[in-house]
């Protein structure tokens, strides 16, 4: 039974790799789809900003939605608060 139980247990390992290879093929198709000027985008919408607000990089979130037929251009900042 030991060397069954050893086979058996690849066949576990395997559908792990397997599980987690579709997951990460699944981000990167996601990712992929969006515009290349998203990330351009971000970095002046955070300099435009930084004239006005003290606020970090990552307070500025740019994301480009599919709702339908339509693509939304979602924006996010996160503004400190003022103390």
């Amino acid at each position: 039974m030991g060397l069954l139980d050893f086979l058996k247990q690849k066949k576990n390992t395997a559908e792990t790799a397997k599980n987690r290879l579709q997951i990460i093929i699944a981000q990167e198709r996601s990712t992929r789809g969006g515009p290349d000027y998203l990330p351009l985008l971000q970095r002046e919408l955070l300099e435009v900003i930084k004239k006005y607000v003290n606020i970090d990089a990552d307070a500025v979130k740019v994301d480009l939605v599919k709702d339908g037929a339509n693509d939304v251009l979602d924006i996010s900042v996160a503004l400190p608060d003022d103390k």
